[in-house]
């Protein structure tokens, strides 16, 4: 069996590694001059790496920690010693607590509205929920309107959604926010750090875990040639690269973000599309600054921080396991990652610092800097993962995971476990590399059922 997997992400390179353990033989195409997708490791100094992309993993999350244990590679805890900052109107604060110091009747009460919402959400077909058309054609800010009273309620629930799924209350349906923290395993399991999916992070960066896969692919990865065309026929399938090369195959595994797989020029056309209009980019930017040491720790502080005003509206303590530097990692997030990602070079630097003095006035300037703009990625077309808006889940959901002929989808946003996380991709690679390897029958193409 000849595989032709484009994308070498997570997804691609996971399907890959199994099928050619089953003994196909596969080609993996990719557009980028490096593998890894969305997994990105950004060099801050010499010797020191941190996560641009996807970053954080937790005890849920069993199919990747299998992986990075037999990819030999090593998690670190993600430090959360020290009290949390607040800048809030204006007006910073620190605490012992996560929590912003705002009413807690108010977000006592919007928690309890999202964790109603969450519970009523089909995670294996939301589009099949209760109450699934309505929610999917509601934006969550005209939810947010209608159910949320209170100026506290209305403050922070942007920056929660923000952290949690990289999206603008605006651009996504309620059925998708609903679908996305349920999958993920939980309001408070997404948002938690000690027990909970951002409790580990992978030594050296989560990158080293894509690299070691394609190292056991050897030259059957090929960088820097885009999938533009897939053209199926009775004597097989045709995919053409960006170069205008062309590779044979006898079935394709798309591990792509919706919004590039829609791109591809398929032939026979697809009966459904991968993505709508209405399916928007992960809202996602984020800022590393480099110092010579964790130095806020010395204050009390974790690192930890909150803002209803950008451009940062969260930051974490992301320094490497032996405190040989400090790094803070800093999240660009929603309607605030678009303002940010149009302005300049100098004009993020200088926004970034101004607000890291207001956040932390006690540290030093940073020493490094480095901006993973995800919204201007050609590659990627944002991140966390595509936000799928209003009627999305209607007209795509369910099919996701349904081939084209022989052409088979893989990538995080196939996977009704864990979607727009490594795990989810993981587990999405290991679902169509089991079909292929079953031999589960194609659905027909209009092409092959003419030729019969």
């Amino acid at each position: 069996m000849r595989v032709v997997v484009a994308g070498a992400g997570l997804a691609g390179l996971t399907a890959a590694v199994e099928l050619v353990q089953a003994g196909a033989e596969v080609t993996v195409l990719e557009a980028r001059g490096r593998v890894g997708g969305r997994m990105h490791g950004v060099r801050l100094d010499d010797g020191l790496v941190v996560d641009g992309g996807a970053a954080y993993l937790g005890i849920r999350h069993t199919e990747l920690l299998r992986l990075v244990r037999e990819c030999g590679l090593e998690v670190v805890s993600t430090p959360m010693s020290g009290d949390s900052t607040f800048l809030l109107s204006g007006r910073t604060t620190t605490t012992a607590s996560r929590v912003p110091p705002l009413d807690a009747v108010a977000l006592g009460d919007l928690f309890d509205k999202l964790e109603e919402l969450v519970g009523q959400v089909r995670p294996d077909a939301p589009w099949l929920s209760p109450n699934a058309e309505p929610r999917d054609r509601l934006t969550v800010a005209q939810w947010l309107a209608e159910h949320l009273g209170h100026p506290d309620a209305r403050t922070f629930f942007p920056l929660f959604l923000g952290e949690m799924m990289a999206a603008d209350p605006s651009a996504i349906s309620v059925l998708h926010m609903a679908f996305y923290l349920n999958s993920g395993g939980g309001i408070r399991y997404l948002n938690a750090f000690e027990g909970g999916a951002q409790q580990w992070r992978i030594d050296g960066g989560a990158h080293r875990l894509c690299e070691v896969l394609a190292d056991r692919l050897g030259d059957r990865v090929r960088l820097g040639q885009p999938v533009s065309r897939i053209e199926q026929n009775v004597d097989g399938i045709v995919v053409q690269d960006g170069a205008g090369s062309r590779h044979h195959a006898d079935e394709v595994v798309v591990a792509m973000p919706p919004l590039l797989a829609q791109r591809i020029d398929f032939r026979p056309g697809l009966r459904t599309p991968r993505a709508t209009p209405a399916t928007g980019r992960g809202c996602a930017v984020k800022v590393h600054l480099g110092y010579p040491a964790p130095i806020w720790r010395e204050h009390g502080l974790s690192g930890w921080s909150v803002s209803t005003n950008g451009p940062l509206l969260s930051t974490v303590d992301d320094s490497p396991p032996d405190d040989s530097a400090g790094v803070l990692t800093g999240f660009v997030t929603g309607a605030a990652a678009s303002a940010f990602s149009a302005l300049s070079a100098t004009g993020q630097r200088d926004a970034v610092l101004a607000h890291v003095g207001r956040l932390f006035p006690r540290l030093p300037r940073p020493t490094k800097y480095a901006v993973t703009d995800w919204l201007s990625d050609p590659h990627s077309m944002g991140c966390y993962a595509a936000l799928f808006g209003p009627g999305d889940w209607l007209s795509l959901g369910p099919t996701l995971t349904e081939p084209h002929g022989h052409v088979h989808f893989a990538g995080t946003e196939t996977s009704m476990e864990y979607f727009g996380l490594m795990e989810g991709a993981i587990r999405s690679g290991r679902r169509v590399a089991a079909e292929l390897i079953r031999g589960d029958a194609a659905i027909p193409t209009s092409e092959e059922a003419l030729a019969r």
